[in-house]
């Protein structure tokens, strides 16, 4: 049987309609694409990538030369000073969490000016999860947050009073579980910028998870002293098996990299062992397979407003980040687009979905990620808690075609169960 014919004819007439109205932002998401290829050949070109860089080591890692000039390819790709890319990083968590404890000592506040921040963090922060684990709190590091405007938007008159005292002023770009929209690169230049003039001395760091190569610049380039992100989302390329970067000033990536390793090593130990092909082929990849994720959301934001729901970004929106959220309205609804999500994927599409207690989260997740690497959300997923508004939240799609027959699936599911009309 045909793709085609899986799918309900009125499905497929809005489906058609859906992607003729998305042509024009396609092109500007192609375009995007050519520019940050261009971008990251040249970083390759620049390092003299060579087979020798694959080949990886062990040990201590001692003139690892593949892991050190990923490192340098990676600060040249962000426009950064330097760069820590190590599989070593077991989620994009654990390195945020790494670059805080790298930079913060005791008696040190840190503000997020993002509002709450991710759920993964509140633990790592101390918001939650008692005393004495270790959090920052443990440490005697204090914590606020400016919050944002009741429309989801920065609060950049607030923001001066907040920061005044900072050591670090933190901004989440994506918008977690929450309906905000996520921060394009111009509003991180405007809150630098803000910073600057009322706290120079402060750390601007951004959680970049979900944010690279979605537009042409990084927030790197418009001042941010460090980025970090995860390469199972997009700077991997649907191809790094694991690990994440921290990219930014120098001196504060060697901090880090004390804090992942031990002072006094850092960046010189901590092998690359096999992992060094697969992160240089997936970043090589990254500006493509970003593009396909992003058609695939404007792709499911057009359909899913043409059958009645409300989505954020709205297509023709300037996104900031790869995802997209649906508010599906109710759990039956969020569990059947889930299930559809995970029965049009390549990998484990025979299994269903179901909410359950996962770590570091206050309510039950269902995770829908029918990927080669498990939880990689740079391809085709969809996650949510199962809370109101029902939201699901759509990332990935390693390509534009089976994104979009994943995101068809997911509608017919719901046309069966009759959680929606056409």
């Amino acid at each position: 049987m045909s793709k085609q014919n899986e799918f309900d004819p009125r499905l497929q007439a809005a489906a058609r309609e859906a992607q003729m109205a998305a042509q024009h932002r396609f092109a500007e998401i192609e375009e995007i694409a050519e520019y940050n290829a261009a971008k990251v050949l040249r970083a390759f070109q620049k390092h003299r990538v060579s087979a020798a860089c694959f080949a990886g080591a062990n040990g201590y890692g001692y003139d690892d030369v593949g892991r050190d000039r990923l490192d340098a390819v990676y600060a040249s790709v962000f426009g950064a000073e330097d760069a820590l890319v190590r599989h070593h990083f077991v989620s994009g968590t654990h390195a945020l969490s790494t670059a805080l404890f790298g930079v913060l000592r005791t008696g040190d506040h840190m503000v997020s000016v993002t509002g709450a921040p991710y759920d993964t963090l509140e633990e790592v922060i101390g918001l939650r999860g008692g005393q004495g684990n270790g959090s920052l709190r443990d440490y005697g590091i204090t914590y606020s947050q400016c919050d944002l405007t009741s429309d989801g938007g920065m609060d950049y008159d607030a923001i001066p009073d907040a920061i005044q005292n900072a050591k670090v002023v933190y901004l989440q770009r994506s918008r977690g579980y929450s309906l905000r929209p996520a921060l394009t690169v111009a509003e991180i230049g405007k809150v630098v910028q803000i910073v600057r003039n009322t706290n120079p001395d402060a750390i601007i760091m951004v959680d970049n998870c979900y944010g690279e190569f979605v537009e042409k610049s990084e927030p790197t380039d418009v001042g941010a002293d460090l980025i970090i992100g995860s390469l199972i989302k997009n700077p991997g390329g649907g191809i790094a098996q694991t690990g994440g970067y921290i990219a930014g000033k120098k001196h504060l990536v060697e901090l880090c990299a004390y804090r992942l390793t031990c002072v006094g090593m850092g960046k010189e130990v901590g092998c690359s062992l096999t992992q060094c092909r697969e992160m240089y082929l997936g970043l090589f990849m990254a500006p493509e397979v970003v593009a396909a994720a992003r058609k695939t959301g404007v792709f499911a934001a057009t359909l899913f407003t043409k059958l009645g729901f409300s989505c954020l970004p709205p297509a023709d929106a300037v996104a900031g980040d790869i995802i997209t959220v649906l508010q599906l309205g109710s759990p039956e609804a969020l569990t059947a687009f889930c299930c559809g999500i995970q029965a049009g994927s390549p990998v484990d599409a025979y299994v269903a979905p179901e909410a359950w207690d996962m770590p570091g989260y206050d309510s039950q997740v269902i995770m829908a990620a029918g990927t080669f690497t498990g939880g990689a959300s740079i391809e085709l997923s969809a996650d949510a808690p199962i809370r109101p508004p029902y939201a699901a939240y759509l990332q990935g799609g390693l390509t534009y075609p089976t994104g979009k027959y994943g995101v068809m699936t997911a509608a017919q599911r719901m046309l069966e169960a009759q959680l929606l009309s056409l």
